[in-house]
């Protein structure tokens, strides 16, 4: 991907749409599909898929501002075979760093839950005369003219993506090279929040990333360049009940590092606020910044309303822009 910094915001602003209407429930990721991400995640995103096409609104709003790459992926299931809107009840983004590179250079792949009518999607492709590509055990399908491949690791878990994401998430799952279960840091943070209805994990660099999108002008600071160093990985979540809550703690070595990026991320809202809106700076009154035990933690609430007028502020553009 070229733009990562763009791809994680616009996730997360996709998470965020969805909380206009959505019922509570849980995202959660079955043993076969946490085996096919490779180790070195940069950020996964867990969404409840069926919840989401339920809310008119959050579509609404998916359709404006989710990443190409985002909706490449999720255009490749639609044209599948099968019936997106009834099969798939989760739906999972990981970005990744392939083996053996160095660099900034990452790629994504999907995963998708639910329950897959396989007899029926197969004789779909032997309709079409489409035949698989076989990797070891796996069989690989295109999906439509998409340019995307699928395999079906079981009757409830699908990965999709680009053929050389695709194969590096194969050699995972079947042990080629190590998957995201060995991955102790990612793993323990994500039993700390797969029971929320929209989740995301992210390592070091990703969360540097995110911060940095965050800060805005003020990441220039030197103060900002020093300490981020130190960030070593963060998680947020989702929550719809009553309005919209927002929760996302960055994990930090040291109490003293985690006060620092705190009193940082303050003077930036408080920057911002002095140029905003009137809504843009009820939004940053909505927002608590704060550090405790070595963890930065940002919250943020709204009504659904106040969301939703939020949405259509320049300070919401310049997050997922």
């Amino acid at each position: 991907m070229k733009n990562v910094a763009k791809i994680l915001s616009g996730a997360a602003a996709l998470c965020l749409g969805m909380g206009l209407v959505l019922p509570v429930s849980a995202a959660q990721l079955g043993g076969d599909a946490r085996a096919a991400i490779p180790h070195d995640v940069q950020q996964l995103i867990v969404i409840d898929y069926r919840a989401m096409q339920n809310s008119p609104a959050a579509m609404q709003l998916k359709n404006r501002i989710m990443p190409p790459e985002l909706k490449s992926l999720e255009r490749a299931l639609q044209v599948s075979g099968m019936n997106d809107n009834h099969d798939v009840d989760e739906l999972a983004f990981a970005s990744f760093r392939p083996k053996g590179s160095t660099g900034e250079m990452t790629r994504i792949i999907g995963l998708a839950q639910g329950q897959f009518s396989l007899d029926d999607i197969m004789a779909n492709f032997k309709k079409k005369k489409i035949k698989p590509v076989v990797v070891r055990d796996n069989r690989i399908y295109p999906m439509g003219g998409s340019g995307m491949q699928v395999v079906f690791l079981n009757p409830t878990t699908m990965v999709f993506g680009q053929s050389d994401s695709l194969k590096q998430a194969l050699d995972a799952r079947d042990g080629v090279q190590t998957n995201f279960l060995t991955n102790n840091t990612m793993t323990d943070m994500m039993a700390s929040v797969q029971d929320e209805p929209l989740w995301s994990i992210l390592d070091q660099k990703g969360t540097q990333t995110m911060m940095r999108s965050l800060m805005g002008q003020a990441s220039q600071m030197g103060d900002f360049e020093t300490i981020q160093k130190r960030i070593l990985s963060s998680y947020y979540t989702m929550d719809f009940q009553n309005g919209v809550k927002f929760n996302l703690d960055v994990v930090t070595p040291d109490t003293f590092t985690a006060a620092t990026m705190a009193s940082l991320l303050n003077a930036a809202a408080l920057y911002k606020k002095m140029s905003g809106t009137d809504i843009e700076k009820q939004a940053i009154d909505g927002t608590k910044i704060d550090s405790s035990s070595g963890k930065l933690i940002v919250t943020y609430s709204s009504s659904d309303q106040q969301f939703a007028t939020l949405l259509q502020s320049s300070l919401f553009q310049s997050v997922v822009h």
